[in-house]
């Protein structure tokens, strides 16, 4: 969970596009119904969601490195209206407003850029990031209306003053645009928006929307790709129970691209219906979960094994980029009021999100910090990377139900993707909250070859390789190609037998790491090394310091929780802080030279604030992991903090995870610096 220091190593070949390694020859950007093709040759980028205005400027050149060194090999971003322009004419590009700057860092670091533009772009922030002062203008949003389609002109000028020389024909890196998201009107809408932005100058390989819901009209063919998404859990959810809504169909191989359990609050339920001719493009997510937001009153805890459990099985149905939302978590800025969504708030008003955080539970937390996924997903970046050009044309093949129950543990879940004889084998024997079981006596094949008989474990998933580089197949997860060298992973509970094209068949083999293999060019691997492959050495630090702490005031009287305007419970208000408990936090003078540790705070209670100086600097809503915060983003001189906590109620209307506390009442359990 440390923060990765400035000198980490940047040789990971992994996180980069070899196309992209001259970007100021402006390689050609072109794509087919199967995969982008960069420079005539196909890829399969990993794309990876971060908020620019969500992270201080002076850390983004840390963490897009970061980032690159997880195998994102595209950058995704929004441009929130209301984080720029929240004064009507008053237009913020400084500090970690500066769109342009991070575009140039993402330029340095050799990374393609896709911008979401809005003007309505959701992502948890007030009015889905548009302005308060555009409702007072009696004008209908996210519409053709003229008045509006005016603002909307102003704004995409803005954000093109902040591009210009940065698009991909310049030699930059910004490649694509989105236009708003989530939208289910006419596609006209989206046309306008498209006419706007290459009236004012936007010239770009492709653009974007999302491919969820269905639109009442089309948009023509080849004007905008659809990308599609899919999630573990959602805070969105109106119910407050385990597992509910349609995510568990995330966990199964399926043609269907698209998902029936995003913003269902909003969007009601759908069908699984895609406009006609969307089969035509290549299949593609933006919002493939990399963790979940917690809302007052629904806050999932998400796995490791969700988010790569998700990713091997769009993998396996045949998508052709992985575009995670959040890759990279983050904190609302400060601005004229509380940037964050809300009931009380004049649209885009169905969830009461935290006040600050926005760490999402992705690979990247809120302060840069690794989560297990982070590395866990990486090997399926280094296999995009290497195999791409290979994978991309593969046809999807389903040998397994694709309309299946929750929980479903009639059979093992696995598909094959296939091209002249070569194949990979996806399995996927996990759905989240849900006990599957061991496959015993499993057949498999691919390509007319049949694998022996395995014994799947509970929990397993990976990609075996079927005719591919003179392996006629493994029952070893194939990672990487480097130098002339194969990268395998063992995979636990399954035997490593590898069966040569030459006839030659190597059974029970054990991993011998990096510097030895196996069979002539074959490094066998374990499932941590795979996840380090190409890393610089991991300096591992047990550095844990005890912070005192003190309780000077007791919480008063519980608060009413009422239930908003659209059904759910309702956060706390500022005044209801005042009735919080209070403890007083010092850091003792050994964490101050350790400023780039995360304070770390495990409470029990419903939700905490975190102040310095007065300030509210941090806030989380509990569901079962600690309350974080980085240090090094503390003003000069600050050694205090003031801890607001606020009681668990017996039978709040929440969906608390396994992992909270859901003892009622408040304290703190320990604080520490990590």
């Amino acid at each position: 969970m440390n923060k990765i220091c400035k000198t980490m190593l940047l040789g990971c070949a992994a996180a980069l596009m070899s196309a992209q390694a001259h970007a100021s020859e402006a390689p050609e950007v072109r794509w087919d119904s199967k995969s982008l093709i960069i420079d005539g040759r196909r890829v399969v980028p990993v794309m990876g969601e971060v908020h620019f205005s969500r992270i201080p400027a002076d850390e983004w050149k840390d963490e897009v490195r970061k980032m690159k060194l997880g195998g994102v090999t595209i950058i995704a971003t929004y441009v929130f209206w209301n984080h720029i322009e929240e004064q009507e004419g008053i237009f913020n590009w400084s500090g970690q407003r500066n769109l342009r700057r991070f575009i140039e860092i993402c330029k340095e670091e050799q990374l393609p850029v896709i911008l979401r533009i809005g003007p309505f772009c959701h992502g948890e922030v007030r009015n889905g990031g548009i302005p308060d002062w555009v409702f007072t203008k009696g004008c209908k949003t996210r519409s053709q209306d003229p008045k509006f389609l005016s603002f909307v002109d102003k704004l995409y000028r803005q954000i093109f003053s902040q591009i210009q020389g940065l698009q991909w024909k310049d030699g930059g890196p910004l490649m694509a645009c989105q236009f708003d998201n989530e939208y289910r009107g006419s596609g006209d809408y989206l046309m306008a928006l498209k006419r706007i932005a290459k009236g004012i100058g936007f010239d770009l390989p492709f653009y974007t929307r999302t491919g969820w819901p269905e639109l009442s009209k089309p948009v023509p063919f080849g004007e905008m790709l659809p990308l599609y998404g899919d999630y573990a859990d959602g805070f969105w959810e109106r119910s407050i129970e385990e597992t509910a809504g349609n995510y568990f169909k995330a966990f199964n191989f399926k043609a269907f691209r698209s998902s029936t359990a995003i913003a269902t609050e909003q969007l009601g339920k759908q069908k699984e219906q895609l406009n006609e001719g969307d089969e035509q493009y290549p299949y593609f997510t933006c919002e493939l979960g990399g963790g979940m937001m917690q809302a007052y009153h629904r806050r999932p805890f998400v796995y490791p094994e969700d988010a790569y459990s998700m990713a091997l099985v769009k993998l396996g149905s045949g998508s052709n980029l992985l575009g995670y939302y959040m890759y990279h978590g983050g904190t609302n800025p400060e601005g004229l009021t509380w940037l964050n969504e809300m009931q009380r708030t004049i649209a885009t008003n169905y969830n009461d999100m935290p006040v600050k955080n926005y760490d999402f539970q992705a690979p990247l937390g809120e302060f840069g910090q690794t989560l297990p996924h982070y590395y866990q997903l990486r090997k399926l970046h280094l296999f995009m990377h290497d195999y791409g050009e290979m994978l991309a044309p593969m046809e999807a093949t389903f040998p397994c139900p694709q309309d299946i129950s929750k929980g479903d543990d009639s059979f093992l879940r696995w598909s094959y993707r296939s091209q002249d004889n070569s194949a990979f084998i996806f399995i996927n024997n996990y759905e989240r909250l849900q006990n599957l079981s061991a496959k015993r006596g499993v057949r498999l094949s691919a390509c007319g070859v049949k694998l022996p008989k395995l014994n799947i474990p509970a929990g397993t998933m990976c990609i075996l390789p079927v005719n591919i580089d003179g392996i006629r197949y493994a029952t070893a997860q194939i990672i990487a190609k480097r130098d002339g060298k194969i990268y395998m992973e063992q995979i636990k509970g399954i035997p490593t037998t590898i069966a040569m094209q030459n006839g030659k068949v190597l059974k029970n083999l054990k991993p011998q790491g990096t510097t030895k293999p196996v069979c002539g060019n074959i490094y066998l691997l374990t499932s941590q090394e795979a996840e380090r492959l190409f890393l610089p050495p991991h300096a591992k630090e047990d550095i844990r310091i005890e912070v005192e702490y003190s309780k000077v005031k007791e919480a008063g009287q519980l608060r009413k929780i009422t239930i908003g305007a659209k059904g759910v419970a309702e956060e706390p208000t500022d005044e209801d802080f005042d009735n919080a408990a209070v403890y007083k936090i010092t850091l003792p003078s050994e964490a101050i030279s350790k400023s780039n540790r995360l304070l770390s705070i495990e409470y029990q209670g419903d939700c905490a604030r975190l102040y310095a100086g007065g300030k509210l600097i941090a806030d989380q809503f509990q569901y079962g992991r600690p309350f974080l915060y980085g240090l090094w983003r503390l003003p000069e001189g600050i050694t205090e903090f003031e801890l607001r906590i606020l009681p668990l109620q017996a039978d709040a209307p929440i969906y608390l995870p396994r992992e909270a506390d859901k003892t009622p009442g408040e304290g703190i359990k320990s604080i520490t610096i990590k």
